[in-house]
């Protein structure tokens, strides 16, 4: 069961926006490259262990005692708020501290450091102890590193402006002469390389607010991203923003988050295993709730 040594911060830091065009809780930037994996099972690459190797003792923590997280800057709603994931506020925030909660560790033994999205899933000695940053489960990175149990379902969403030319589209199809772009390195990208096959070459973009910026200028069509980031971004950084639709799961299965650690990693199986009891016990249903309300789209067909 979920640890009390910090309580979940349960308020929206959002709700003076539930005037938008959409009911939500607010997100933001996206995911990677390669396709998904598997709702339920263990991304872990180590066998489960022993309930009495996974505590602050026992550990093998980057800083002996502290649980060392990492995630990118700026950390986007609805994933972090302000900016600040030591307030425990955003899904991705409460997970993190949930999963601390989990194996034992206080609010006060929790450290989190900055690295870049990019940086996060090259191969090479890492300076945390495991990263959230909306990085979707890919095999072609666990080549690199290692991967938790996911612990967030994405589906991919095209979003553009009111009155554009996609606004109002239904299929795949009528995306196809459509100048569209995603974050560099995302799933959200391959997504559009991939699925919708569009006749122009995708725009790139370092960063989704450039990408959102690109949109307000006229110099794209639409943006994919994850689904909460685009209620987000529809409501909040764009004025007359709209869902088109979401993206057919590719061959039925959902793309998930995990959590990012060292290739061979000692923690890998332990941070699963909390994971894992969060999601059985419920409590990432209930994080998701909070944060990220009920959010839908239409499926492009």
């Amino acid at each position: 069961m979920l640890k009390t040594s910090r309580p979940l911060v349960r308020h929206c830091a959002v709700a003076a926006l539930a005037t938008a065009t959409f009911a939500f809780t607010a997100c933001a930037p996206a995911d990677e490259a390669d396709s998904g994996s598997d709702a339920a099972t263990d991304s872990s690459s180590s066998e489960s262990p022993a309930a009495d190797e996974c505590t602050p003792d026992a550990m093998e923590t980057v800083t002996a005692g502290t649980l060392t997280i990492a995630t990118d800057t700026p950390a986007y709603e609805p994933w972090f708020v302000d900016n600040d994931p030591t307030n425990g506020e955003g899904y991705e925030s409460a997970v993190a501290y949930a999963i601390a909660e989990q194996l034992g560790y206080t609010a006060d033994q929790v450290a989190w450091v900055t690295v870049p999205f990019n940086k996060v899933v090259q191969p090479g000695v890492k300076d945390f102890d495991f990263d959230v940053n909306q990085v979707s489960i890919t095999e072609a990175r666990r080549k690199a590193v290692d991967f938790s149990s996911g612990y967030f379902d994405v589906v991919q969403t095209v979003i553009t402006n009111k009155g554009s030319a996609i606004d109002g589209v239904t299929s795949i199809a009528d995306l196809a002469d459509a100048k569209l772009g995603a974050q560099v390195g995302t799933t959200s990208y391959t997504a559009i390389t991939d699925q919708i096959q569009p006749s122009q070459e995708p725009a790139v973009f370092d960063t989704n607010d450039q990408a959102v910026q690109a949109l307000k200028n006229g110099q794209i069509d639409g943006i994919v991203v994850d689904l909460p980031t685009a209620y987000f971004m529809t409501a909040v950084q764009l004025d007359d923003g709209v869902i088109v639709g979401q993206l057919p799961l590719p061959d039925g299965e959902p793309e998930q988050f995990g959590a990012v650690l060292a290739k061979g990693s000692a923690l890998t199986g332990c941070i699963s295993g909390a994971v894992d009891a969060l999601r059985d016990d419920g409590i990432l249903d209930q994080i998701s709730q909070e944060w990220l309300a009920q959010q839908g789209a239409p499926e492009l067909s």
